[in-house]
């Protein structure tokens, strides 16, 4: 065993999951033994790779045998089963428990990516846990009669910093609590350890602790996306005739969803990020980073296991006693490229890379030891330990200290020591015949459960992970059955929106309805009812905001379709549909290869995603009387750029208040984290707590903000012709639907103002090239503006930016009027009309802006200060000038951004140029060969005329004179181009150290606008000077090239007969 064992890295990507192929997901991840490539979806060209020290492929290249297992398709098939996957990593967790080391493996990525198959796996694919608890059993029935062999079995759950024990059917307000112990280190005071000896009883616990967790995550409101899982299975071997006791640790663990980290990173909410929900993901993040900085040699002054539960619990497994493995799962779609990129820069965290080395170094490395000692002499200690606590008890009057205190102190010692005594003398026997007791109950409730489903029809619950999906079932027995929270119902179900009486089931005669009590939520098939309804074997019911399940009808109506389809993607896509939501309602325009495009099947994702959420969120500010109504929007849905291509589409959450009717709007990142938040207070709520908190602290409430209502397109082509352009044009929200209508003219005047008429027109447009020009844009008055004809209170503003500007102009708000009269009038000037500004006008449309304003919101700047303006107060446009001073303006790291992209392009073209090298390379090879073939014609041809000597003589000596041009070309040519690399190399160092100065230039913290000013024009330089000397190297490298190209081919010409 090697002093320190590092950290195990593995990844693998799992097949499309249905929805991913209904929306013709392409795959944007490959794999090339151990390294993992990303392609970006939008942006094919650009892949991101990575290495770790194993790479499964488990996308495609696999069928199903007769047992229903998934195995290689074939010889040339590079997919990796359940079965590979537990030789790599789950033999090792297994030797790891034989040879006395602790184990620990770890289970991330986002949610649905493979997680809990890749660990417990589906029906005959059985994953690591299953397997390792398997043949750990198995090795001990083969061991000999003179070991002794305990299996102890714990499941817990880690959610909202709360630990709740899944084989415990009693539910601890506020969780069990962590204790921490000298020896041990941290552990759960009170969690159930369940004595084993077979893996069928093993299974069982499985069975009941995901069946806990199910109903806790329903009642508790919290998806099992949002928690971590955590399987322990303590093994100890006993060495009888040694009287030697080996004990391991295996922590099986199971991670939170990974795209809740990547969501909590919430995008200028006021409100701190990820809350409690998400503070072990985030601290784990946190104490990887330390330790990997402590591993390369940095100053770690503190690594925060302490921060929260998870990473105490793991401490010995991140960075002390443990051999440790990591699987990231992944999924391949498009749709999911962002959450994917998310989890590989994860998990890449354990690992470093070198230039020099083409396999990685370990960040972080582990120390495990063998955890092993005698059994006999600990109790032994452990009872003169308390023969030593008795006689200071005894003398406790001659101690200067304070007698109650330590009197106290050393009973809890006392008492402690003989817990752990009894506790090892304990017999073993005794604790499995109560664990066996307990075992046979639940198998007869799960023998009456079966006998049930095969004669009642009953309610099969449908979970966001497939895991927990069909682990709960209900059973409608004949007559009715009321349904609800309360214990008096004959089905009790808890649920975030579930009332005490939330409906009533009638099975009669052979068929089954449904009663929604009054206001209570019901949907089914994706649509909400009031009534009675009559179910259909296979329906499916919401009840509350997102409890879902599947009904499965009396035995003559069942039949032999599929009930796997029917999980909770299917559901969440049924609700949409029904609420007319559709890839096709995004503009989901086919691309050339017929599939839609990637970035509108991401955000059709997204929102199937957030759909559940919101519902969640919208019944908790009812219980909470907050009067907030949520709703998902598709930012941009119908908006388009100022060149009428369609922006990028994005969700986002509309949120109204109903007493107030202020109005916010919620990006993803923001939502998420703010339900995070929620979440914690309603949990509150449950547990009868206050739940009074002051507005600053509320996540239900936001600052008034202006709200952007819609935009209109004014196309400026008219302006390039000095034409005068008069439009009355709708103001159209994201989703196309008009919000107000604009009269705004744009005329061409002169200098001093005069409009220009008919005669003022310019036939081409190409006359205007180095001319003066001047222009009005005179907005009039909007119509019928409906955000104030809904509150009239409300009030209005207008902006738009012109071609390049440095801000955007607003006009003055408006208050109160559904007709406001504007009258803004602004003039500009272009004093040296330039090609881009005349192609701007000929392609571009002015982009008018209409803002929502509100009673107490900060109003948008309507001053035109910082603008350079001509002697007749125009606003001068298209200014070189301005330009350079924007671009000095700009902060270091947007410079650093520009210059890593000139960067990324020299690179391409730097590879580009080592083709062309390969490529002329190929070319001499070529050549040599064609010029040995023309040597041995020759040769042929001497033999064959059978010259003289002196004949012969001349013949070779011509024939070397006639070879001697193509060798002296081809060395020429590969001399010239090493001169141009060589040249073209010593710029790059130059260039790579003026880079690296620009970088780490700081601006001065002295506010001192002197100084500022002169750091600015510095920056200015030193950035014209690199983008110059990078043009001018890369120019100069192309003309050596095509020079050289251009000599050879000449060459090659002249030497041809």
């Amino acid at each position: 065993m090697p002093g320190s064992d590092s950290v195990k890295v593995a990844v693998r990507v799992r097949p499309f999951s249905k929805r991913e192929k209904n929306a013709g997901s392409r795959c944007v991840i490959s794999m090339n033994c151990s390294t993992t490539s990303i392609h970006d979806p939008r942006n094919p060209s650009h892949v991101k790779t990575f290495t770790f020290d194993l790479a499964y492929w488990s996308h495609n290249g696999f069928l199903k045998d007769q047992d229903g297992k998934l195995i290689s398709a074939g010889p040339n098939s590079k997919y990796a089963g359940q079965k590979e996957v537990f030789r790599d990593l789950g033999q090792g967790v297994l030797d790891s428990a034989w040879q006395g080391y602790n184990a620990t493996l770890l289970a991330y990525g986002q949610t649905g990516s493979g997680k809990s198959y890749s660990m417990i796996g589906y029906g005959a694919n059985r994953g690591i846990i299953p397997v390792v608890c398997e043949e750990l059993f198995k090795t001990i029935q083969n061991q000999e009669q003179n070991k002794q062999y305990q299996v102890t079995f714990s499941m817990l759950e880690i959610y909202n910093e709360q630990v709740i024990d899944l084989l415990s059917k009693i539910k601890k307000r506020g969780g069990l609590k962590l204790r921490e112990d000298q020896q041990q280190g941290f552990y759960v005071d009170g969690l159930k350890l369940v004595p084993c000896d077979s893996y069928a009883q093993i299974e069982r616990l499985m069975e009941q602790g995901t069946k806990i967790r199910t109903t806790a995550s329903t009642s508790m409101n919290a998806t099992s996306s949002r928690s971590h899982m955590v399987i322990t299975i303590q093994f100890k071997q006993i060495f009888l005739r040694e009287d030697i006791t080996k004990q391991s640790i295996i922590n099986l663990v199971d991670l939170a969803g990974s795209e809740r980290q990547k969501s909590s990173g919430s995008e200028g909410d006021r409100l701190r990020e990820g809350s409690r929900v998400n503070l072990s993901l985030t601290t784990l993040g946190n104490v990887i980073s330390a330790l990997a900085e402590a591993a390369v040699g940095k100053k770690v002054l503190h690594v925060p296991y302490r921060d929260s539960v998870l990473t105490k619990l793991l401490q010995s497994a991140l960075g002390g006693n443990s051999r440790t493995i990591m699987i990231a799962a992944i999924s391949p779609a498009d749709m999911c490229y962002e959450e994917t990129l998310s989890t590989l820069r994860y998990a890449e965290r354990y690992i470093v890379f070198t230039s020099c080395k083409r396999m990685g170094t370990k960040k972080i490395k582990n120390k495990a030891v063998i955890n092993a000692g005698p059994t006999a002499k600990l109790i032994n200690e452990l009872k003169a330990e308390n023969c030593h606590l008795l006689s200071r008890l005894s003398g406790l009057g001659n101690s200067g200290k304070t007698v109650a205190d330590e009197t106290k102190e050393l009973r809890c010692l006392l008492a402690e020591n003989e817990l752990r005594i009894q506790a090892i003398q304990a017999t073993w026997e005794y604790r499995l015949e109560e664990a066996r007791k307990e075992w046979e109950q639940q198998y007869a409730a799960v023998t009456q459960e079966r006998w049930m489903m095969e004669t009642c029809p009953y309610l099969v619950n449908i979970n966001e992970d497939p895991q927990l999906s069909g682990v709960l079932k209900y059973f409608i027995q004949d007559g009715s059955s009321d349904v609800g929270q309360s214990s008096s119902n004959a089905i009790t179900l808890r649920g975030l929106g579930i009332l005490d009486k939330h409906a009533t089931f009638t099975n009669a005669d052979g068929k089954v309805t449904i009663t929604p009590r009054d206001k209570c939520k019901v949907i089914v098939n994706g649509v909400p009812i009031a009534v009675k309804t009559k179910l259909q074997h296979l329906d499916r019911i919401i009840l509350g905001s997102n409890s879902a399940y599947l009904y499965i009808g009396p035995p003559s109506d069942r039949t032999s379709e599929d009930l796997t389809r029917y999980d909770y993607d299917f559901i969440q896509s049924e609700l949409a549909a029904a609420e007319g939501f559709s890839v096709d309602k995004l503009g989901a325009a086919n691309r050339k290869d017929g599939k839609p495009d990637p970035s509108v099947l991401a955000v059709f994702h997204d929102y199937l995603k957030l759909m559940p959420l919101v519902a969640e969120a919208n019944q908790m500010s009812v219980e909470l009387r907050k009067d907030l109504i949520l709703e998902l929007k598709v930012k941009n849905l119908a908006s388009s750029d100022s060149r009428g291509y369609d922006l990028q589409k994005e969700i986002i959450v509309k949120v109204a208040h109903k007493v107030t009717n202020q109005i916010w709007v919620w990006s993803k990142p923001k939502f998420i984290n703010r339900k995070f938040l929620m979440e914690e207070l309603y949990q509150r709520f449950l547990d009868g707590e206050d739940v009074q908190v002051d507005k600053e602290s509320d996540p239900f409430w936001d600052p008034v903000e202006v709200i952007h209502l819609g935009s209109a397109h004014i196309w400026l082509q008219s302006l390039a012709y000095c034409m005068k352009l008069e439009e009355q044009t709708e103001l159209l929200n994201s989703e196309g639907m008009e919000e107000a209508i604009i009269l705004i003219n744009i005329i061409p005047c002169s200098p001093n103002g005069r409009a220009f008429g008919e005669d003022d027109m310019v036939i081409d447009p190409l006359e205007l090239l180095g001319k003066r020009i001047d222009f009005q844009i005179h907005i009039l008055q909007c119509l019928g503006v409906k955000w104030i004809k809904e509150v009239a209170q409300r009030g209005i503003q207008i902006g738009y930016k012109f071609y390049d500007l440095p801000c955007s102009l607003y006009t003055k708000p408006v208050w109160k009027n559904v007709n406001p009269k504007i009258e803004e009038l602004v003039k500009f000037s272009t004093l040296n009309m330039s090609h881009d500004f005349l192609n701007y006008l000929q392609k571009n449309a002015l982009i008018v802006d209409l803002w929502g304003l509100q009673e107490g919101c900060v109003q948008l700047d309507s001053s035109r200060q910082d603008m350079a303006l001509t002697r007749e107060s125009s606003i001068i446009i298209d200014n070189p000038r301005a330009e350079v001073l924007r671009h000095t303006s700009l902060d270091t790291e947007n410079q650093i951004a520009e210059l890593y992209q000139k960067l990324l392009k020299l690179e391409q073209e730097t590879e580009l140029l080592r083709d062309i090298n390969r490529a002329l390379r190929e070319e001499n090879v070529l050549l040599k060969d064609k010029l040995k073939a023309c040597e041995m014609e020759t040769h042929k041809s001497k033999i064959s005329k059978s010259p003289t000597k002196p004949q012969a003589a001349k013949v070779t000596q011509s024939a070397s004179k006639d070879s001697r041009p193509v060798c002296n070309s081809r060395m020429s040519c590969d001399a010239e181009f090493a001169k141009a690399l060589k040249a073209f190399y010593q710029n790059m160092n130059v260039i790579r150290g003026q880079f690296l100065k620009i970088k780490h230039c700081r601006a001065p913290e002295e506010d001192n606008v002197q100084l500022l000013r002169h750091f600015a024009e510095r920056q200015s330089h030193m950035l014209k000077d690199f983008g110059e000397q990078l043009e001018s190297s890369i120019s100069k490298l192309k003309n050596d090239v095509a020079l050289i190209v251009k000599k050879k081919r000449e060459r090659l010409g002249c030497s041809k007969p």
